[in-house]
């Protein structure tokens, strides 16, 4: 994901909540904070284990039930393809299509708006006399430094790190 403003964030997320008469109680919070802290994607139970660093308590069912809000509300996207789940930078626009850039070798996330192909998946659904409610576009690859690791065709020369993926944000 892009850089953000955490703090600006969470006010926003927290003044839809009230706009939209549900809570944001301090787990969600919590969980919203961590999720947009990361620069890729996170599973359930990495978040567990950063949760746990500040609330030892924490059990399996407070992430799931955060996740559930979280995602109800469109603060975050899941990432059907992992099982993890990214911050939507566009919650503020609650029908949205995603396009969600996953990096295979660094799990970075970049979203893009697909204001542009929304209107070619509708007239697909039309045609499929389907009613879309979400919808989320998942596409794989490399990010720039990560293809640029992955083509290089001098590996004995070059001073890239050709061992260990680099996980960003962890």
């Amino acid at each position: 994901m892009q850089p953000v403003d955490i703090t600006s964030l969470l006010k926003k997320a927290e003044a839809l909540c009230q706009s939209r008469s549900v809570r944001m109680t301090s787990q969600r919070k919590a969980i919203l904070q961590l999720i947009a802290g990361q620069h890729g994607a996170i599973s359930a139970y990495e978040l567990l284990d950063l949760l746990r660093e500040t609330e030892p308590q924490a059990k399996p069912p407070t992430i799931y039930r955060g996740l559930e809000f979280l995602l109800e509300q469109g603060f975050i996207h899941k990432i059907e393809s992992t099982n993890s789940f990214v911050m939507c930078p566009h919650f503020d626009k609650p029908s949205h299509t995603s396009v969600l850039f996953i990096c295979d070798r660094c799990n970075s996330v970049t979203e893009r708006d697909g204001e542009q192909i929304d209107s070619q998946i509708n007239l697909l659904a039309d045609a499929a006399q389907f009613h879309i409610r979400h919808s989320v576009i998942e596409a794989h690859g490399y990010c720039r430094p990560c293809y640029d690791i992955e083509s290089c065709t001098h590996r004995d020369k070059c001073l890239h790190d050709h061992e260990e993926p680099h996980k960003r944000g962890r």
